[in-house]
């Protein structure tokens, strides 16, 4: 007999409705043994590596996760380069992002990836969020730890 889906919204027995779903002895990170972790990033302290760029910083074994909430009059992230892979995921509002000399608009659902090595910088069109990854693990960010 196939198994039934849950009906959508719906959670399994026992499981509370807290952030991601996670119990409140599971917030933030908590490792599984043989299974990846669990983030709630609304539970992370937020950094502020430039003016108006506040970050939530998490790591897996190879990657650093940041979430940022941008503010509508953000400073733009200069040109520069570091020796990590980059993507940048837009969340919501928009991004100007440059890489190698060539300009992109970016709206929610857009990604754009920076090889590791190249120029690149980020210019804020009004307030958003997005989520960026580095690969391998940056230690810094804009002068700020990440971990």
């Amino acid at each position: 007999m196939p198994r039934r889906r849950p009906a959508a919204g719906s959670r399994p027995r026992g499981v509370p409705e807290v952030g991601c779903g996670l119990s409140p002895a599971d917030r933030a990170v908590r490792l599984y043994p043989g299974i990846v972790p669990f983030v709630d990033a609304s539970e992370l302290s937020p950094r502020e590596p430039r003016a108006g760029w506040s970050g939530r910083f998490f790591h897996s074994e190879h990657m650093t996760f940041v979430y940022y909430a941008i503010d509508a009059d953000a400073v733009p992230i200069h040109e520069h380069h570091h020796p990590e892979e980059e993507v940048w995921h837009v969340l919501e509002g928009q991004l100007a992002i440059t890489i190698d000399g060539r300009e992109s608009v970016l709206g929610p659902g857009c990604a754009a990836i920076v090889p590791a090595g190249v120029p690149h910088s980020a210019r804020p069109l009004g307030a958003g969020r997005a989520m960026v990854v580095d690969h391998p693990v940056r230690d810094r960010v804009g002068g700020v730890p990440t971990r």
